[in-house]
């Protein structure tokens, strides 16, 4: 719409309802410690590829919530799988094995 030289934009707002959650699913059942993160970043603050690039273990876990599997996907092969990030885990999350179970998940997708 059009009023006197001025046009209403649409908002920006992203329906996270709409976006695909077979992936948390699939987490939740496959890596059931996943869902006891509380996102304290301890995993982050230690990852050796953190610290290298731009991978970044509490933004993943967000990103599986959102249910944003383009960027999950984009974001995994960073992974060393060095296993620093479960040693210091105050929660005991196996971030490990979560790790494992997106790249099995999203291969399983692309084929």
């Amino acid at each position: 719409m059009n009023f006197w030289g001025y046009s209403i934009s649409e908002a920006r707002v992203i329906d996270y309802d709409k976006n695909d959650k077979s992936l948390a699913t699939c987490l939740a059942q496959n890596a059931p410690s996943s869902k006891l993160c509380i996102g304290c970043g301890g995993c982050t603050a230690t990852c050796t590829a953190g610290n290298l690039t731009e991978f970044n273990i509490r933004k993943l876990q967000m990103l599986v919530k959102r249910g944003e599997n383009n960027e999950i996907r984009q974001q995994l092969h960073k992974c060393m799988l060095c296993g620093k990030c479960t040693l210091v885990c105050p929660r005991g999350v196996d971030t490990r094995k979560m790790i494992l179970t997106l790249i099995d998940y999203l291969h399983r997708q692309s084929l």
